[in-house]
């Protein structure tokens, strides 16, 4: 078993199904390797069946700043299954090199930074510092898409 996937074993996480969307077909790819990078479009979180995971809405008023930290570690487990299906092995993966993190917040609230610690951490704990260190943002949106309080995309440095 690869060191990821042995990770996530011992840690109790699964990685869910690809996304089924609420709109039907989404033209895009959810990650596309270009030479040595992978440009991993938005994700936000899955369920294990690959259904979006409530709660949904604007934190700071119908979602808590606690969920949607644990939103934000269900979107980096959406993300590494997408990225999986991509690359077929996590430990591929040689560097977290930007994360752009996006919260549908309501007025007021500005602690996206904690918000969004929930999928570094946990790229952290998977990864350890030297591979898992990255570049991020983490700004806050009017709306996000179906009303997911989380949408995150990155990108990341593979073995060739």
């Amino acid at each position: 078993m690869a060191r990821i996937d042995r990770r996530l074993s011992e840690m109790g996480l699964v990685l869910p199904a690809p996304l089924k969307t609420p709109a039907g077909r989404l033209p895009f790819a959810m990650a596309r390797i270009v030479g040595v990078r992978v440009l991993i479009a938005g994700h936000g979180p899955l369920n294990p069946d690959g259904s979006l995971a409530a709660p949904f809405g604007k934190v700071g008023r119908e979602v808590s700043a606690a969920e949607a930290y644990a939103l934000a570690r269900l979107t980096a487990l959406a993300m590494l299954g997408s990225l999986q299906r991509t690359i077929d092995d996590l430990d591929r993966v040689r560097a977290w090199t930007r994360v752009f993190g996006m919260v549908n917040v309501a007025p007021g609230f500005v602690d996206t930074p904690s918000v969004i610690n929930g999928f570094s951490d946990l790229i952290l704990e998977l990864y350890g510092p030297e591979v898992g260190a990255h570049a991020r943002s983490a700004v806050g949106m009017a709306e996000l898409p179906f009303n997911t309080a989380v949408e995150i995309e990155a990108e990341v440095e593979i073995a060739s």
